[in-house]
């Protein structure tokens, strides 16, 4: 057992602690409360002066995916031969030994929801990790977690370059539907197989991971910034009961009654960025407190490598300098983050039950200057300063 004691605790949860011990056995938490007793045998930390919180979520990003300063031979987030590609699965082409995952765990960030890029109309599964361990397989903390898909600049460019569909917003849509109609019909055969094993259809990976989309088993994670690509995004959700998440939304926050009245859950960003590229001309640091404002649950995200992981409690602190309130910016990389993405149960917050994920800081966790003095996850120590 590992006893942290005398710590400012912010749980995320309803009840924060202005000095307050936390109890850790086997990975996960056992116990919050004002004082608890010190029993022999157990390892303790002294916190006394210092902040704890949740370990950071980042809901959408690249790391493992695009290996920091390697080039081409550490590119593997876009299979960019083939616009429908659900079948690739992240975990293939994450490099633990990215040293991305090592300046993760050192500022905070103890999960990450990282896949493929948006080069394609479906471009592969994400997977949600524990940025700490050798083994992908032992950081897994659920995989697949949803089905990438991406509408407006990127897939148009990059089909249009290669002189084949789709190079228009409408062949991007077509593109989607059709896979999902295929789906269905899939599905069907498989249900019509089960009764009949001569029915049964061969085995489709293309279509294996999309009948899980059709059962709501796993969302939809769709790249999209222009208003009329997130409306886009929405309408076809509808159209095949799926769930479906709204990634870098940039321009949500000029239709925020609309995501309000879809109950649309949205993770933005990149922020802390240039306007690039068309889509973003509307990029604002204002968006994150107008959508809070109107009612609407976010994430914030970097969409690493974009900007640097372990620049994503900057990007809430900005957001906070822009407009937002406090406790919603600490929420939108903790446990909104893991609410939207569907991680809640494990992760998000401080809660008796849940992973022993946690933050150990020497000042306020929004206050650029701060320093981190430990990261636990899964009750192991895997960073002191």
């Amino acid at each position: 057992m590992l006893l942290i004691q005398n710590a400012k605790i912010l749980t995320m949860e309803e009840k924060d602690y202005e000095k307050g011990d936390i109890l850790l056995q086997e990975g996960k938490i056992i116990a919050i409360a004002e004082s608890i007793i010190q029993e022999v045998g157990m390892e303790t930390i002294d916190a006394s002066g210092k902040w704890i919180m949740p370990g950071i979520i980042d809901a959408h990003c690249h790391i493992g995916m695009w290996e920091d300063g390697m080039g081409f031979e550490g590119e593997d987030g876009n299979e960019a031969t083939d616009p429908v590609t659900p079948h690739l699965r992240a975990i293939d082409g994450i490099n633990p030994e990215d040293i991305c995952f090592r300046e993760a765990r050192e500022h905070g960030i103890t999960t990450v929801v990282t896949g493929p890029g948006s080069a394609n109309v479906i471009g592969g599964q994400f997977a949600a990790l524990k940025t700490w361990g050798h083994r992908i397989d032992d950081m897994i903390l659920k995989a697949p977690i949803a089905v990438k898909i991406a509408f407006g600049e990127n897939p148009k460019r990059v089909y249009h370059d290669q002189q084949k569909a789709p190079s228009t917003r409408m062949a991007t849509a077509a593109f989607l539907r059709e896979s999902l109609i295929k789906a269905m019909d899939y599905k069907r055969k498989l249900e019509a197989g089960q009764k009949d094993p001569d029915k049964i259809p061969d085995r489709d990976l293309k279509l294996e991971i999309l009948v899980d989309v059709l059962d709501r088993k796993i969302p939809l994670k769709a790249h999209a910034h222009r208003a009329d690509d997130i409306l886009t995004a929405l309408r076809i959700a509808k159209e095949f009961n799926v769930d479906i998440t709204l990634d870098h939304c940039t321009e949500g926050y000029l239709i925020p009654e609309i995501l309000l009245e879809e109950h649309a859950k949205v993770i933005i960003g990149p922020l802390l960025s240039t306007r690039s590229k068309i889509e973003l001309k509307n990029l604002s640091f204002k968006a994150p407190a107008i959508l809070a404002q109107a009612g609407v649950k976010f994430a914030i995200m970097t969409d690493h490598p974009v900007i640097p992981i372990q620049y994503l409690p900057v990007c809430a602190a900005i957001a906070v300098k822009e407009g937002l309130d406090e406790r919603v910016a600490l929420k939108s990389i903790t446990i909104h983050a893991a609410e939207i993405t569907g991680l809640s149960d494990r992760v998000g917050s401080l809660k008796v039950g849940k992973d022993a994920d946690l933050v150990i800081f020497d000042g306020h966790p929004l206050d650029y200057r701060t320093k981190t003095d430990y990261v636990l996850i899964n009750g192991a120590i895997v960073f002191q300063r």
